[in-house]
Protein backbone atom coordinates (compact mmCIF):
# COMPACT_ATOMS: atom_id res chain seq x y z
CA UNK A 1 0.00 0.00 0.00
CA UNK A 2 2.91 2.53 0.80
CA UNK A 3 3.70 2.19 -3.12
CA UNK A 4 0.09 3.58 -3.92
CA UNK A 5 0.14 5.94 -1.51
CA UNK A 6 3.22 7.24 -2.62
CA UNK A 7 1.62 9.49 -5.22
CA UNK A 8 -0.68 11.07 -2.47
CA UNK A 9 0.03 14.12 -0.71
CA UNK A 10 -1.96 16.52 1.74
CA UNK A 11 -5.75 16.37 2.28
CA UNK A 12 -5.84 13.38 0.15
CA UNK A 13 -3.14 11.41 2.18
CA UNK A 14 -4.39 12.50 5.23
CA UNK A 15 -7.89 10.65 4.14
CA UNK A 16 -6.56 7.57 3.08
CA UNK A 17 -4.12 7.24 6.67
CA UNK A 18 -7.38 7.91 8.47
CA UNK A 19 -9.49 5.54 6.63
CA UNK A 20 -6.30 2.76 7.06
CA UNK A 21 -5.06 3.29 10.84
CA UNK A 22 -6.80 4.07 14.28
CA UNK A 23 -9.51 0.32 13.64
CA UNK A 24 -10.48 -2.37 16.45
CA UNK A 25 -12.71 -4.86 15.93
CA UNK A 26 -14.31 -7.04 18.84
CA UNK A 27 -16.13 -10.80 18.45
CA UNK A 28 -19.77 -10.69 19.93
CA UNK A 29 -22.01 -13.56 20.01
CA UNK A 30 -25.42 -13.43 21.40
CA UNK A 31 -25.18 -11.41 24.56
CA UNK A 32 -21.39 -12.13 24.82
CA UNK A 33 -18.85 -9.95 23.54
CA UNK A 34 -15.14 -9.81 23.88
CA UNK A 35 -12.81 -7.28 24.02
CA UNK A 36 -11.24 -4.43 21.81
CA UNK A 37 -8.47 -4.94 20.11
CA UNK A 38 -6.22 -2.97 17.42
CA UNK A 39 -6.29 -4.08 13.66
CA UNK A 40 -3.04 -4.08 12.45
CA UNK A 41 -4.10 -4.93 8.55
CA UNK A 42 -6.83 -4.97 6.78
CA UNK A 43 -9.95 -3.03 5.62
CA UNK A 44 -13.41 -2.83 7.38
CA UNK A 45 -16.15 -5.22 5.52
CA UNK A 46 -18.50 -3.95 3.41
CA UNK A 47 -16.55 -0.56 3.58
CA UNK A 48 -16.79 1.61 -0.42
CA UNK A 49 -12.95 1.05 -0.78
CA UNK A 50 -13.01 -2.13 0.65
CA UNK A 51 -12.88 -4.06 -3.07
CA UNK A 52 -10.38 -1.12 -4.60
CA UNK A 53 -7.59 -1.15 -1.77
CA UNK A 54 -7.77 -4.83 -1.97
CA UNK A 55 -7.24 -5.34 -5.55
CA UNK A 56 -4.76 -2.72 -5.30
CA UNK A 57 -3.02 -4.99 -2.34
CA UNK A 58 -3.34 -8.14 -4.22
CA UNK A 59 -1.74 -6.74 -7.65
CA UNK A 60 1.65 -8.25 -6.89
CA UNK A 61 0.45 -11.97 -7.21
CA UNK A 62 0.08 -10.60 -11.04
CA UNK A 63 3.92 -10.82 -10.69
CA UNK A 64 3.87 -14.06 -8.86
CA UNK A 65 2.21 -15.53 -11.56
CA UNK A 66 3.72 -13.93 -14.61
CA UNK A 67 7.29 -15.06 -13.47
CA UNK A 68 5.91 -18.67 -14.24
CA UNK A 69 4.24 -17.74 -17.80
CA UNK A 70 0.91 -19.25 -16.39
CA UNK A 71 -2.03 -17.11 -17.83
CA UNK A 72 -4.54 -15.45 -15.42
CA UNK A 73 -7.70 -13.63 -14.08
CA UNK A 74 -8.36 -12.15 -10.92
CA UNK A 75 -11.86 -10.88 -9.71
CA UNK A 76 -11.59 -9.95 -6.16
CA UNK A 77 -10.42 -12.54 -3.71
CA UNK A 78 -10.71 -15.14 -6.93
CA UNK A 79 -7.71 -15.83 -9.29
CA UNK A 80 -7.72 -18.63 -12.19
CA UNK A 81 -5.25 -20.00 -13.58
CA UNK A 82 -4.91 -21.66 -17.03
CA UNK A 83 -2.93 -23.38 -19.37
CA UNK A 84 -2.87 -25.05 -22.34
CA UNK A 85 -1.43 -28.56 -22.15
CA UNK A 86 -0.71 -31.83 -24.40
CA UNK A 87 -0.85 -34.85 -22.27
CA UNK A 88 2.41 -35.79 -23.89
CA UNK A 89 4.43 -32.59 -22.48
CA UNK A 90 4.29 -31.82 -18.26
CA UNK A 91 6.38 -28.30 -18.76
CA UNK A 92 3.14 -26.80 -18.20
CA UNK A 93 2.20 -28.78 -15.53
CA UNK A 94 5.14 -28.41 -13.41
CA UNK A 95 4.90 -24.37 -14.15
CA UNK A 96 1.45 -24.30 -13.28
CA UNK A 97 2.79 -26.51 -9.76
CA UNK A 98 5.10 -24.33 -9.14
CA UNK A 99 3.07 -21.46 -9.55
CA UNK A 100 0.71 -22.60 -6.93
CA UNK A 101 3.32 -23.13 -4.56
CA UNK A 102 4.42 -19.60 -4.94
CA UNK A 103 1.37 -18.21 -4.62
CA UNK A 104 0.87 -19.91 -1.42
CA UNK A 105 4.36 -18.61 0.18
CA UNK A 106 3.57 -14.96 -1.07
CA UNK A 107 -0.46 -15.46 0.67
CA UNK A 108 1.76 -16.65 3.89
CA UNK A 109 4.23 -13.80 3.76
CA UNK A 110 1.29 -11.18 3.40
CA UNK A 111 -1.42 -12.23 6.19
CA UNK A 112 -3.15 -14.34 3.49
CA UNK A 113 -4.39 -17.78 3.46
CA UNK A 114 -4.99 -20.02 0.24
CA UNK A 115 -8.28 -22.15 0.53
CA UNK A 116 -7.28 -25.81 -0.41
CA UNK A 117 -11.34 -26.67 0.20
CA UNK A 118 -12.27 -24.04 -2.59
CA UNK A 119 -8.95 -24.72 -4.68
CA UNK A 120 -10.36 -26.60 -7.66
CA UNK A 121 -8.46 -28.11 -11.20
CA UNK A 122 -10.40 -28.42 -14.12
CA UNK A 123 -9.35 -30.34 -16.97
CA UNK A 124 -11.25 -29.34 -20.10
CA UNK A 125 -10.80 -31.50 -23.44
CA UNK A 126 -11.64 -34.99 -24.85
CA UNK A 127 -12.12 -37.15 -22.11
CA UNK A 128 -9.41 -39.85 -23.60
CA UNK A 129 -7.14 -37.35 -23.39
CA UNK A 130 -8.28 -35.90 -20.14
CA UNK A 131 -7.36 -39.20 -18.59
CA UNK A 132 -4.21 -39.31 -18.79
CA UNK A 133 -3.47 -35.87 -17.64
CA UNK A 134 -5.13 -37.43 -14.47
CA UNK A 135 -2.25 -39.17 -13.12
CA UNK A 136 -0.05 -35.72 -13.37
CA UNK A 137 -2.70 -33.95 -11.39
CA UNK A 138 -3.92 -36.48 -8.87
CA UNK A 139 -2.60 -34.29 -5.62
CA UNK A 140 -5.06 -30.74 -7.06
CA UNK A 141 -7.99 -33.72 -7.25
CA UNK A 142 -9.75 -32.47 -11.15
CA UNK A 143 -13.08 -32.11 -10.80
CA UNK A 144 -15.85 -32.52 -13.43
CA UNK A 145 -17.08 -28.77 -12.81
CA UNK A 146 -16.49 -25.77 -11.38
CA UNK A 147 -18.36 -22.51 -10.76
CA UNK A 148 -17.06 -19.26 -12.49
CA UNK A 149 -18.78 -16.32 -11.21
CA UNK A 150 -22.27 -18.08 -11.45
CA UNK A 151 -22.00 -20.08 -14.19
CA UNK A 152 -21.42 -23.68 -14.17
CA UNK A 153 -18.36 -24.82 -16.36
CA UNK A 154 -17.97 -28.75 -17.33
CA UNK A 155 -15.23 -30.46 -18.56
CA UNK A 156 -16.52 -31.15 -22.07
CA UNK A 157 -17.89 -27.37 -22.41
CA UNK A 158 -21.54 -28.62 -23.18
CA UNK A 159 -22.90 -26.15 -20.22
CA UNK A 160 -25.43 -29.30 -19.15
CA UNK A 161 -24.74 -28.93 -15.50
CA UNK A 162 -25.16 -25.40 -16.08
CA UNK A 163 -28.39 -25.27 -17.76
CA UNK A 164 -30.01 -27.93 -15.33
CA UNK A 165 -29.20 -25.54 -12.55
CA UNK A 166 -30.71 -22.72 -14.30
CA UNK A 167 -33.67 -24.46 -14.91
CA UNK A 168 -33.90 -25.87 -11.02
CA UNK A 169 -33.36 -22.35 -9.80
CA UNK A 170 -35.94 -20.74 -12.63
CA UNK A 171 -38.47 -23.59 -11.87
CA UNK A 172 -38.50 -22.94 -8.51
CA UNK A 173 -39.07 -19.40 -8.98
CA UNK A 174 -41.52 -19.47 -11.36
CA UNK A 175 -43.60 -21.44 -8.76
CA UNK A 176 -43.58 -19.28 -6.27
CA UNK A 177 -44.58 -16.52 -8.84
CA UNK A 178 -47.53 -18.88 -10.41
CA UNK A 179 -48.98 -19.07 -6.56
CA UNK A 180 -48.92 -15.24 -5.72
CA UNK A 181 -50.26 -14.28 -9.81
CA UNK A 182 -53.82 -13.99 -8.64
CA UNK A 183 -52.99 -11.05 -6.54
CA UNK A 184 -50.63 -9.07 -9.12
CA UNK A 185 -51.60 -7.15 -11.49
CA UNK A 186 -49.52 -8.01 -15.20
CA UNK A 187 -46.80 -4.92 -14.51
CA UNK A 188 -46.31 -6.45 -10.80
CA UNK A 189 -45.90 -9.64 -12.43
CA UNK A 190 -43.83 -8.92 -15.95
CA UNK A 191 -41.11 -7.32 -12.64
CA UNK A 192 -40.75 -10.22 -10.30
CA UNK A 193 -40.57 -12.45 -14.06
CA UNK A 194 -37.68 -10.10 -15.67
CA UNK A 195 -36.23 -10.29 -11.62
CA UNK A 196 -35.85 -13.99 -11.35
CA UNK A 197 -36.26 -15.73 -14.66
CA UNK A 198 -35.40 -13.33 -17.29
CA UNK A 199 -32.14 -12.15 -15.68
CA UNK A 200 -30.94 -16.16 -15.22
CA UNK A 201 -31.96 -16.29 -18.67
CA UNK A 202 -29.49 -13.80 -20.60
CA UNK A 203 -26.76 -13.81 -17.49
CA UNK A 204 -23.74 -14.85 -19.74
CA UNK A 205 -25.82 -16.54 -22.52
CA UNK A 206 -23.78 -16.15 -25.15
CA UNK A 207 -21.55 -19.05 -24.05
CA UNK A 208 -24.72 -21.10 -25.09
CA UNK A 209 -24.00 -20.29 -28.54
CA UNK A 210 -23.39 -23.18 -31.15
CA UNK A 211 -25.09 -25.74 -28.62
CA UNK A 212 -27.02 -27.98 -30.24
CA UNK A 213 -31.08 -26.84 -30.00
CA UNK A 214 -31.78 -29.67 -27.56
CA UNK A 215 -29.14 -28.56 -25.10
CA UNK A 216 -31.00 -25.51 -24.62
CA UNK A 217 -35.17 -26.59 -24.97
CA UNK A 218 -35.18 -26.79 -20.91
CA UNK A 219 -34.28 -23.11 -21.40
CA UNK A 220 -37.10 -22.48 -24.07
CA UNK A 221 -39.79 -24.21 -21.68
CA UNK A 222 -38.51 -22.33 -18.78
CA UNK A 223 -39.53 -19.19 -20.79
CA UNK A 224 -42.09 -20.44 -22.22
CA UNK A 225 -43.97 -21.44 -18.83
CA UNK A 226 -42.72 -17.57 -17.67
CA UNK A 227 -45.15 -15.92 -20.30
CA UNK A 228 -47.79 -18.71 -19.53
CA UNK A 229 -47.90 -17.23 -16.03
CA UNK A 230 -47.73 -14.18 -16.72
CA UNK A 231 -50.15 -13.70 -19.15
CA UNK A 232 -52.61 -16.30 -17.80
CA UNK A 233 -52.67 -18.44 -20.84
CA UNK A 234 -53.37 -22.52 -20.67
CA UNK A 235 -50.79 -24.90 -21.66
CA UNK A 236 -52.56 -26.13 -24.89
CA UNK A 237 -52.16 -22.92 -26.11
CA UNK A 238 -49.73 -22.03 -28.75
CA UNK A 239 -47.27 -20.47 -27.39
CA UNK A 240 -45.42 -18.46 -29.87
CA UNK A 241 -47.57 -15.83 -30.54
CA UNK A 242 -47.61 -15.09 -26.83
CA UNK A 243 -44.19 -14.43 -26.90
CA UNK A 244 -44.40 -11.98 -29.94
CA UNK A 245 -46.76 -10.26 -27.85
CA UNK A 246 -44.38 -9.95 -25.24
CA UNK A 247 -41.73 -9.18 -27.38
CA UNK A 248 -39.77 -11.95 -26.05
CA UNK A 249 -37.21 -13.73 -28.42
CA UNK A 250 -37.20 -17.31 -27.87
CA UNK A 251 -34.01 -18.43 -26.36
CA UNK A 252 -31.96 -19.59 -29.22
CA UNK A 253 -32.55 -16.01 -31.03
CA UNK A 254 -32.06 -14.46 -27.91
CA UNK A 255 -28.50 -16.18 -27.53
CA UNK A 256 -27.74 -15.33 -31.42
CA UNK A 257 -29.09 -11.25 -30.08
CA UNK A 258 -26.26 -11.28 -27.31
CA UNK A 259 -23.66 -12.37 -29.75
CA UNK A 260 -24.16 -10.22 -32.34
CA UNK A 261 -24.34 -7.32 -29.88
CA UNK A 262 -21.43 -8.25 -27.95
CA UNK A 263 -19.50 -8.08 -31.90
CA UNK A 264 -21.19 -4.77 -32.53
CA UNK A 265 -19.73 -3.05 -29.65
CA UNK A 266 -15.84 -5.00 -30.77
CA UNK A 267 -16.69 -3.09 -34.37
CA UNK A 268 -17.69 0.11 -32.73
CA UNK A 269 -16.19 0.81 -29.84
CA UNK A 270 -12.98 3.17 -29.74
CA UNK A 271 -11.60 0.91 -27.00
CA UNK A 272 -13.29 -2.28 -27.19
CA UNK A 273 -12.28 -4.69 -23.85
CA UNK A 274 -9.31 -6.92 -25.02
CA UNK A 275 -10.92 -10.02 -23.83
CA UNK A 276 -13.22 -9.34 -26.69
CA UNK A 277 -11.55 -8.06 -29.38
CA UNK A 278 -9.02 -11.72 -29.05
CA UNK A 279 -12.09 -13.16 -30.56
CA UNK A 280 -12.67 -10.73 -33.23
CA UNK A 281 -8.80 -11.01 -34.46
Amino acid sequence: MQNVLFWYSGTVLNWFCSYLTDRCFYVSMDTCSSGTHEIGCGVPQGSILGPLLFNLYMLPLGDVIRRHGISFHSYADDTQLYIAVSPDETDQIDALLNCIVDIKSWMGVNFLQLNQDKTEVLVIGPEGQREKLFPKLQHLKPTQSVKNLGVIFDSELNFIPHIRNMTKIGFYHLKNIARVRPFLSQASTEVLMHAFISCRLDYCNALLSGLPKKSTLNLQLLQNSAARVLTRTRGREHITPVLESLHWLPMRFRIDFKVFYWFLNVLTALRPPTYLTCFYH
